[in-house]
C-alpha cells in the first residue's frame, strides 16, 4: 500500500506549522480529489474521502474498491475546518461517513454543495439548514474569508435536475489574491475554458483518471487533457488528482507531467499528504 508523505500527527503538525505564514496559501493533497486549503489561519476541505466506506460497500461484488493509498488522517481529528466543499454525490467526493465526522469535530463549519443536492446533504449529514449552502452555475458565496464560485462540471456530460440545476460542479475558490480551481469530476465541455480564463487561476486541481470504456464508471479528463486545459485557462500551476485511491480506477501521473512539460505548463505532482505553498510560485 502507498503510504502518504505525511499522515496523522505529522500531517497535523505540518498544518499547524504552516500557520506561521498566514499570508501564504497552503494546500495538502489528501488523496483522490481531497484537498485541504489553508489561508490566513482558516481552512477549507474540498471533496474529502477519509474513510473506507466504499471498500466496505463494494466488498464481495464485481467492482471491489480496493484501496491503494493509506488514509492521510482520520476525519475526526480535523477539528479546525471552517468550510467543506463537495462537488457531486459520488461517495469518493461526498462521503457521509467522512463529512459527519468532520462536522462533529468542527461544529461551526459551512458545507457548500450543488443546490441540486442540498436537500440530500441536509438529510445525510444532519447539519442545520443554515450550515449548508447550495450553489449552481455562476452563483457564489462567502464563508470564513473564502469566496466560492460554482462552475458546471461534466462527468461525461452536463447533468441537470428537473429544475435545471447542475448536479455536478467544480468550484473556483478565491483566497485573497489567489484563485484555486477545484474541478471535481469533469471532462472538457463547451465554454469551460472561456469561463475559467478570466478568473486568473493560480492553481488548477484536475482529475487525470480518464474514461473507462465498458465500465459503469463515469469519465474524467485524462492526464494529457488535464495539462492542456490548465494551459488553456492560463493556470499558473496545475496539480493532478483522482488517482492512486482504488485499484480499478486509477492512472499514472506521468503522461500528465510529460504533456505539461511539452506544452510549457507549470505543474506539480504531489504525494498524498504533501503540502504545496504559494511561496513556491513566488507569489507571497
Amino acid at each position: 500500500m502507498i503510504q502518504p508523505l505525511l499522515a496523522d500527527d505529522a500531517l497535523l503538525e505540518d498544518v499547524a506549522r504552516a500557520r506561521s505564514e498566514p499570508e501564504a496559501l497552503h494546500l495538502w493533497w489528501l488523496g483522490q480529489s481531497g484537498f485541504l486549503l489553508q489561508w490566513q489561519g482558516r481552512h477549507l476541505l474540498a471533496d474529502p474521502y477519509l474513510s473506507d466506506s466504499l471498500t466496505r460497500k463494494y466488498a464481495g461484488t464485481t467492482r471491489p474498491h480496493v484501496r491503494l493509498t493509506a488514509r492521510a488522517v482520520a476525519p475526526e481529528r480535523l477539528a479546525f475546518v471552517d468550510v467543506v466543499t463537495a462537488s457531486h454525490l459520488h461517495s469518493d467526493h461526498f462521503d457521509p461517513e467522512t463529512l459527519r465526522a468532520v462536522a462533529q469535530a468542527s461544529p461551526g463549519l459551512q458545507l457548500i454543495v450543488p443546490e441540486a443536492m442540498r436537500a440530500l446533504a441536509l438529510e445525510q449529514i444532519g447539519l442545520e439548514p443554515a450550515a449548508v449552502t447550495g450553489l449552481d452555475d455562476g452563483t457564489q458565496c462567502e464563508a470564513a474569508g473564502f469566496r466560492i464560485v460554482g462552475v458546471p462540471a461534466a462527468h461525461e456530460r452536463l447533468d441537470r435536475d428537473e429544475a435545471g440545476r447542475h448536479r455536478c460542479l467544480g468550484y473556483v475558490i478565491h483566497c485573497g489574491p489567489w484563485a484555486v480551481y477545484h474541478a471535481g469530476d469533469t471532462v472538457r465541455h463547451d465554454g469551460l475554458a472561456e469561463r475559467l480564463r478570466p478568473q486568473s487561476i493560480a492553481v488548477a486541481l484536475l482529475p487525470i483518471n480518464g474514461r473507462h470504456p465498458g465500465r459503469s464508471v463515469a469519465g474524467n479528463l485524462d492526464g494529457r487533457e488535464a495539462a492542456a486545459l490548465a494551459r488553456e485557462i492560463g493556470a499558473a500551476l496545475a496539480i493532478p488528482c483522482h488517482y492512486e485511491m482504488f485499484e480499478f480506477n486509477t492512472a499514472s501521473p506521468d503522461p500528465f507531467a510529460a504533456e505539461a512539460r511539452r506544452i510549457g505548463q507549470s505543474c506539480r505532482v504531489l504525494r498524498c499528504g504533501e503540502r504545496w505553498s504559494s511561496s513556491q510560485l513566488g507569489l507571497s
